[in-house]
């Protein structure tokens, strides 16, 4: 699934620590996401995901250049599978994002990884971490004084889901397939899911600088911080990657207040503490 890098490009990759790498990854995700978020009023939410996911396709296809009679073919079925998940995944998140703030957009949607990690896992100590997570999450319920939408929590969950799903349909498929065809296809069969939900909305209120907004959040989004995580996996453990992914909901926390003026409650704040600390558990500490 490694797209083509120029080698320009992949020499300065290099020539980069693979922490900076991950932190430029996880940093590019959610000010693509605060970038899109901006654009919901103007545009909807459902436009803003066809104009993220079908950006990136035609980026992916840009560079990939997949034929048709690519060995892809022979793989359709999770190639179509994967495209699926895209495509379902990020309309779940950019419809969470349209009810709650970011970083509890992320951190609701995290449990997915963490799920997949303590399944793989034989230790009981991992029951701590799927704890910690169930405690954050519970913070985060509409009850009591919390004021956090019931319909954006269900959302992210369901990214959540689809999250889990992607990790696993995904490894299926660069075991299956090498190189960019496969992701470039599925991405591609993603956007033409979503274009009875977002199309019309794109044509009717989009303009010029909203379309470019758009472009721009499927590069951020996308293909930066694939690149960025492909060349930090080469020179990274996996279990090492995973901790420091988990920092992905306090990114979230700050991009959201810089971006975007959302401030979090306390149970927000200590929600997001423990569904980080559990994924970092559950990715290699401990």
């Amino acid at each position: 699934m490694e797209p083509t890098v120029a080698p320009a490009r992949r020499g300065i990759l290099r020539s980069l620590p693979p922490v900076v790498l991950v932190l430029g990854s996880i940093s590019s995700t959610q000010i693509g996401a605060a970038l899109a978020k901006d654009i919901f009023p103007i545009i909807g939410t459902h436009a803003t995901v066809f104009l993220r996911v079908t950006s990136a396709a035609l980026l992916l296809l840009a560079v990939a250049r997949p034929r048709w009679r690519g060995e892809w073919r022979r793989h359709l079925g999770v190639v179509a599978l994967f495209g699926t998940i895209l495509a379902v995944m990020n309309f779940c998140f950019y419809s969470a994002l349209a009810r709650v703030p970011l970083a509890i957009a992320v951190t609701v949607e995290f449990t997915g990884p963490l799920g997949v990690a303590v399944a793989g896992s034989r230790r009981a100590r991992d029951l701590v971490w799927v704890v910690l997570a169930a405690i954050g999450i519970l913070l985060l319920s509409p009850i009591e004084a919390h004021d956090v939408d019931p319909i954006g929590i269900a959302y992210a969950l369901g990214a959540g889901v689809c999250w889990a799903a992607y990790i696993i349909v995904g490894a299926r498929m660069g075991r299956a397939l090498e190189g960019g065809d496969a992701l470039a296809v599925a991405m591609t069969i993603a956007s033409v899911l979503l274009v009875p939900f977002g199309a019309a909305g794109v044509i009717h209120a989009g303009t010029a600088a909203t379309i470019a907004i758009g472009c721009v959040v499927g590069l951020l989004s996308s293909a930066l911080p694939y690149s960025l995580e492909v060349e930090a996996l080469r020179r990274l453990p996996t279990r090492v990657f995973g901790v420091w992914m988990s920092l992905e909901p306090a990114i979230a926390a700050i991009a959201g207040f810089l971006m975007l003026g959302e401030h979090l409650g306390w149970h927000a704040v200590v929600a997001l503490f423990l569904v980080t600390i559990a994924s970092a558990g559950a990715a290699g500490w401990g």
